[in-house]
């Protein structure tokens, strides 16, 4: 009878909804892209270890392994049709640790810690607009689809950065209290959140037939970065960044010169 007596006092829930169920987090995760993004991460959390330390190229180079990784679990998501929310924040968390985080202390304690207040909030404001250039591209991927990037992307700000310092290292140049790399640091931070374009990987359509002359091109480019690594990947770097703001100063310029 007491039993009776409780259930009769439990209101009906008949007519109210139910609160909504999380299929997606009953399911699980992929494992294999996600694997990878952690990966990355590790990759950047030793960079860092080692810039502790003062292994600064060891670092420069733990950065660079950990975009291949970062590359790959993209592909391996898009391949495999895994792509899930989860693994977009993930990677995003990763990112940051690689790509921002990583490359601040780096080329804090490699160049410009001597530079005092100048050079740490230079490398907390790379860490910052690295932070907001994530966010943003974020929002992005939900509202819109864009196959050009807003902003020079936080990996291609880290390679600029990274092969800056295996560069120096090659050439028997000490960065220490360099204002070029402070200045750097500051352009690279600003160019992250800024809305000029910039081109990426995955605007190519691997899916297509491309002319015979790029394939020639991209293993002569194999070659001459196989040659000397310490000095070609440098340069393509900052070639990168030199034709992306000449094409936005470009598209600039062909914008006012259009009658309203």
């Amino acid at each position: 009878m007491a039993e009776e007596k409780n259930k009769a006092d439990i209101p009906s829930r008949k007519g109210q909804k139910e609160p909504p169920r999380r299929e997606h987090m009953k399911k699980g995760i992929y494992i294999l892209p996600n694997t990878l993004t952690l990966i990355g991460m590790f990759g950047g959390f030793f960079a860092i270890i080692m810039a502790i330390e003062g292994r600064f190229v060891w670092a420069a180079w733990a950065v660079l392994a950990s975009m291949i990784f970062d590359g790959l679990d993209g592909f391996i998501a898009r391949l495999t049709g895994s792509n899930t929310r989860f693994g977009i924040e993930l990677d995003s968390l990763s990112d940051l640790v690689a790509f921002g985080l990583a490359p601040a202390i780096i080329i804090y304690q490699s160049s410009i810690a001597p530079f005092g207040r100048a050079g740490w909030l230079a490398a907390f404001l790379y860490v910052a607009c690295g932070a907001l250039r994530l966010a943003r591209f974020n929002i992005q991927m939900v509202t819109t689809e864009r196959k050009s990037f807003m902003g020079v992307p936080i990996p291609g700000a880290a390679t600029v950065l990274m092969t800056l310092i295996i560069f120096c290292n090659e050439r028997g140049i000490d960065p220490k209290g360099s204002v070029f790399v402070l200045v750097l640091t500051f352009v690279l931070s600003l160019l992250m959140v800024s809305t000029l374009r910039f081109h990426g990987a995955k605007e190519i359509n691997f899916k297509r037939r491309k002319p015979f002359w790029i394939l020639v091109s991209l293993v002569l480019i194999f070659v001459i970065i196989a040659i000397r690594p310490e000095i070609a990947l440098f340069l393509f770097a900052m070639l990168y960044l030199a034709i992306g703001i000449i094409e936005n100063i470009y598209l600039f310029a062909r914008r006012r010169r259009k009658p309203a």
